[in-house]
């Protein structure tokens, strides 16, 4: 059979030694280029090793610029230490994930969970919730909480920047114990995008992490690349490939070792013994296939809402041979939608926020276009590719609960 032979010889053809090296969750001994700003971390975040309250913190920097690998490997070695005298601890959330970071009453829950207690899912005020958070708090071991938020900007967008507020609050609450905010954000203008009291709270310290420059992904890479792959394996030319496609994306080192492990994958399956530049532009095709459908399954309500209507009014034109579409028919059908599914509609405005977001990620073009006396329309064209479109479709679908 087919399959036995794809399974018998997979062992034989296996590029790989250790794929996990190249996996986004994998913690390197050592982390190249950032010594300087694991030095600012770890010399901002010292004192709590004595018990001292510190500043706040803020990293700031592109994706893949290592900010979370920095701030967990940091992290680790205050935890080894705390765990002498029982002063410290330390927990993590990342507010990207839907199903834990997507309302305050999650946050605060998957904390009091982190923490040992338990409140239900839904239904209880977030007072309440609050109040057995500083319960939880008080009545622990440790003097300190330092509670490191990745994606601080995501919670901000879903719960607004309240629940910023209220966390900063809890110190004057507390008799006892402390809380020390690190937050982690991909958008250098988050705290400025914040209201001036919330801001006035934090006294916060920032640590910038500048991206990658290709030198530095190259290097990256090919660590990585001598303990994820056997000997003579990767043929010259890919690192330089895999970096140079990387730089481009702001020095994205996660983009590029997902593309050298993808890039093994594909050159596994097609049964070849070396990993060849073809193979990097097959991943960087898929790897952007991917990326389209994972900005739409994430995306909030709104936009999804806005791009389903897009898409259903493309395929709907398509069949009558009528490709132009304008702003005002995908409100129409955004309010029609809204109405039969039973969600309020934005503003004329704010959906066109949203349709110009919209292009900034690459899913739609638009041009103006002047209609006489009517004024000036926008024109959009779908740009999602025509092989992922109708995956898209299915994943709003779901979304939406249409």
């Amino acid at each position: 059979m087919k399959l036995d032979k794809i399974f018998d010889s997979i062992e034989n053809r296996s590029l790989f030694r250790d794929k996990q090296v190249l996996q986004s969750n994998y913690t390197p001994e050592n982390i190249p280029h950032r010594d300087e700003q694991i030095e600012n971390i770890a010399n901002i975040l010292a004192p709590s090793l004595l018990g001292e309250k510190t500043s706040n913190l803020f990293v700031y920097g592109e994706t893949g610029s290592g900010k979370t690998l920095s701030v967990q490997h940091v992290a680790n070695e205050l935890s080894k230490r705390a765990s002498e005298n029982k002063v410290l601890r330390i927990e993590y959330i990342n507010c990207k994930l839907k199903k834990i970071a997507d309302t305050e009453y999650r946050i605060l829950a998957e904390l009091i969970k982190k923490l040992g207690g338990n409140v239900p899912a839904t239904g209880l005020p977030v007072g309440q919730v609050y109040s057995k958070f500083l319960d939880i708090l008080e009545n622990g071991k440790e003097k300190l909480l330092i509670l490191i938020l990745d994606e601080i900007d995501q919670a901000v967008k879903k719960t607004n920047d309240e629940f910023l507020y209220n966390l900063t609050r809890l110190n004057s609450e507390l008799n006892k114990k402390q809380i020390i905010i690190v937050g982690i954000s991909n958008d250098l203008r988050f705290l400025d995008m914040i209201d001036p009291r919330v801001k006035s709270s934090l006294s916060e310290e920032d640590v910038l992490f500048h991206p990658y420059n290709a030198v530095q992904l190259q290097d990256i890479l090919r660590k990585r690349a001598t303990n994820a792959f056997k000997l003579g394996v990767v043929n010259d030319g890919v690192i330089a490939k895999c970096a140079a496609y990387a730089a481009r994306e702001h020095g994205d080192a996660r983009r590029a070792l997902d593309l050298l492990r993808v890039a093994g994958e594909l050159a596994e399956r097609s049964y070849s013994n070396k990993i060849k530049i073809e193979h990097i532009d097959q991943a960087n095709d898929k790897i952007e296939r991917d990326k389209i459908l994972d900005v739409i399954e994430n995306g909030t309500k709104q936009f999804q809402l806005v791009l389903y209507s897009i898409i259903e009014l493309v395929n709907k034109n398509h069949r009558t041979n009528n490709l132009s579409i304008f702003t005002g028919d995908i409100f129409d059908y955004y309010e029609n939608l809204c109405k039969r599914i039973n969600i309020d509609s934005l503003t004329q405005r704010r959906v066109s926020d949203i349709i110009a977001e919209l292009e900034m990620l690459g899913l739609i073009n638009f041009k103006v276009i002047s209609k006489g006396r009517y004024g000036r329309m926008r024109e959009i064209k779908l740009v999602i590719p025509d092989n992922i479109k109708e995956k898209s479709r299915e994943i709003l679908i779901v979304c939406l609960d249409i």
